[in-house]
């Protein structure tokens, strides 16, 4: 169970945005309220490294960092079947998250570095060095390395670095027509990636339920679907929750995600919790392919209205009248806070329904409203949707059909 899982502490939330003028008087001074995270070199950049140094049959490789997504794509269709087999052995971290490479290719590229870090995690359930929790928190790892290696699962992202990064996807990535993306909120990392309880308040459960949904809804719109938990979220109610901090470098990864998708397929994220900051922060940089944006149970979206977020996409917002993050105060003071209530008739975002769904965590829950909803604007029929309100508002100036959603 997650912070936002529960009923927080809302007095220590406000007192965080009341003191937001005291951070900027100290900020003026020399004294930044959330340091950047700097370690030892991490597994990926270490394998990146490896990369720019390497070779194929005598070809330099190309540098992941100055190259586009689509001169990375052409540069492995150039290679032969033995080439590319060579290259996810040699690196398989830098090509599991390399945005351009096929995505048949990361995800062979993440099952061999899973299993790699899996070895690692089981040596440290030996050692003798750690501590009892040290060697149990080993445990936890190494059994959810094995877990995303089992039955063919599609990992699209994988970091075993800090408290991890992974992204998978349900449906066939290359040949969709239409690809949504779940970017879920804090406290998720490798280890909450995936519940068996309450399932569908973690990504893995939300992605799946989803998939379900549009597939139930036409099945003949072919459709991918992508638990996307490959940003550093905050760690509780803290700092990093109550500032844009984590949502700007989750941006600059989301964006490079969206970029680097195969095919022409519209795209529609489905953005809770803290993840409506982080779609919020990318959205005027994101290409056309982006049709949606939905957020839901959201603290803002760090602006005043829709129109500032300066996208062509549509906004949609969501919540359930018992989500208690509708007590959080929405407003941005010296950095603190994310703005406007996506929910308001001032926001200017398409207000849905969510009828069914119980508190902070449970738009994804079947046969709720928010996931029938989640999943007609997924496969591009917005008619079908339900407004929150009896107007139907939230409909008006729509497509009529799903290939009208298409074109």
């Amino acid at each position: 169970m997650t912070s936002f899982d529960s009923t927080p502490q809302l007095n220590v939330w406000r007192m965080l945005l009341a003191l937001a003028v005291v951070f900027v008087m100290l900020g003026t001074t020399g004294w930044t309220a959330v340091r950047g995270h700097r370690g030892a070199t991490t597994p990926i950049a270490a394998s990146l490294a490896a990369w720019e140094r390497g070779h194929i049959d005598g070809r330099r490789l190309p540098d992941p960092d100055g190259t586009t997504p689509i001169r990375l794509a052409q540069f492995f269709a150039s290679l032969d079947a033995h080439q590319r087999t060579r290259l996810v052995t040699r690196y398989p971290l830098a090509v599991g998250n390399m945005n351009g490479a096929p995505v048949a290719l990361r995800y062979r590229a993440n099952r061999i570095a899973l299993g790699q870090a899996r070895k690692v995690e089981i040596a440290r359930t030996r050692d003798s060095r750690l501590s009892a929790v040290g060697q149990r928190d080993a445990g936890r790892r190494m059994h959810r390395y094995e877990a995303l290696m089992t039955g063919g699962r599609r990992i699209l992202a994988f970091d075993p670095m800090g408290s991890g990064r992974v992204a998978e996807v349900f449906g066939d990535l290359g040949r969709a027509e239409r690809v949504s993306v779940v970017v879920p909120g804090v406290d998720t990392d490798l280890l909450t990636f995936q519940r068996t309880e309450r399932q569908y308040t973690a990504p893995v459960g939300m992605a799946k339920a989803l998939y379900r949904a549009e597939r139930e809804a036409d099945p003949r719109t072919r459709t991918a679907v992508i638990a996307w938990a490959d940003y550093t979220t905050p760690n509780g109610l803290g700092m990093d929750a109550a500032t844009g901090v984590r949502a700007e470098e989750g941006a600059v990864r989301l964006g490079a995600l969206v970029r680097a998708l195969p095919g022409r397929s519209r795209v529609a994220l489905y953005c809770h919790s803290y993840g409506s900051v982080v779609c919020g922060v990318a959205a005027h940089s994101l290409p056309p392919r982006v049709s949606d944006i939905a957020v839901a149970g959201s603290p803002g979206m760090r602006v005043e209205r829709a129109a500032q977020l300066r996208t062509a996409a549509r906004v949609w917002a969501v919540r359930d009248s018992d989500d208690w993050i509708q007590d959080v105060p929405h407003l941005e003071v010296g950095g603190l806070g994310h703005g406007a209530d996506p929910m308001s008739s001032d926001f200017g975002a398409r207000v849905l329904s969510a009828r069914g769904a119980k508190g902070h965590t449970g738009y994804f829950e079947p046969g709720t409203d928010s996931l029938r909803n989640f999943a007609e604007i997924g496969i591009g029929a917005y008619r079908a949707v339900s407004c929150a309100h009896e107007d139907d508002g939230c409909r008006e100036g729509l497509p009529g059909t799903t290939e009208a959603g298409r074109a």
